[in-house]
């Protein structure tokens, strides 16, 4: 009798689960589009506002120190001498 039991209660919860996601699924997909939708209409609209022809650097890099190369002495090539 408790095998019955269990396995009503077991397809009991997995059907409420079931139906739980079929609800609440659709509803966190819808939103993350909308989301995302509204993220990318942002930046189009940022784009849009720069005259054109405009330049923007976000990110420079650190000029690499020319005295560290100096340092390093004269490179000589390597041959197999056999």
């Amino acid at each position: 009798m408790a095998l019955v039991k269990f396995i009503f209660i077991a397809i009991l919860v997995l059907w409420l689960i079931r139906m739980l996601i079929r609800l609440i699924l659709p509803m966190l997909f819808n939103n993350l589009a909308s989301k995302m939708q509204s993220q990318a209409t942002g930046q189009q609209q940022q784009r849009r506002s720069k005259p054109e022809g405009s330049i923007s650097i976000d990110y420079m890099p650190p000029k690499p120190d020319q005295s560290k190369t100096d340092k390093l002495g004269d490179f000589v090539d390597y041959e197999e001498v056999k």
